[in-house]
This record gives C-alpha cells, structure tokens and sequence, in this order.
C-alpha cells in the first residue's frame, strides 16, 4: 500500500523542448505551449539575428533544473522550393537564396545605404558623360 502510495506521488515531469506558436512577437518572445508564456528569450548561431513573428512555429527549450527558464531555438523550417545542399534567408518581404550555380535575390538590393540600381545608374551616367 506504501509503495503504491509513493508512486502516485511522483512529480509529473514536462518535456524538455516542446514546440510552440509566437504569440507576441520580437526579443523577448511570447509562446503559447498548452499556456502562453512570456518574456522567453532568442538563441540563434552567432552573427545571426532573428526575431520570431507572430504565428510562427518554434522550438522552445525549457532550461534550469525545473525547466523554469523557457527559451526559443528556432523555427520550424519552411522548404519551399529548396534542393539538397541550398541555402535560403528570408525576410518580410525579401529573400537571398544560394542556389545550385546561382545567388537568387528578391527584394530591392541596398549596398552602403544605396540601391543597386542608383549605383548603376550612376556608373551609365558616368559612361554616358
């Protein structure tokens, strides 16, 4: 009866990662995992930044030794159109892909706070004149 008693009383152990959905998005994050919880800091590899969008799916790491310290790694990966070996970064609303022979990029191309096509039309005038 002892036994039997004990066992019952045994701590109910969550999983230490759990997949959830932002709820508030940025740095620190909001997740929703059965419960939403909040201020869950961002890992990413360094030199790489990310803030999560709302909606997104992540993967939420719970740390400490009872887990109390909630943090998200990433999000669930979204293939598209992509090959064996091919890389893409997105954004809101552009992309740079890394290709099999080719870089794609979408969006409009700024290099040192000047659009690609103000620097080629700068390097036509110059031909040009």
């Amino acid at each position: 009866m002892w036994m039997s008693e004990q066992r019952g009383k045994q701590p109910i152990r969550e999983a230490a990662a759990e997949l959830g959905t932002v709820t508030l998005g940025g740095d620190p994050a909001g997740v929703n995992l059965g419960g939403e919880r909040r201020w869950l800091s961002v890992f990413t590899p360094g030199g790489y930044s990310w803030r999560p969008t709302v909606g997104d799916k992540v993967l939420v790491l719970k740390t400490g030794s009872q887990g109390e310290n909630p943090c998200v790694l990433g999000t669930q990966q979204q293939m598209d159109d992509l090959g064996p070996g091919e890389v893409k970064l997105k954004g809101v609303d552009c992309s740079l892909r890394l290709g099999t022979e080719q870089v794609e990029l979408e969006g409009q191309v700024v290099i040192n706070g000047r659009t690609l096509e103000d620097i080629i039309t700068q390097i036509v005038l110059e031909i040009v004149d």
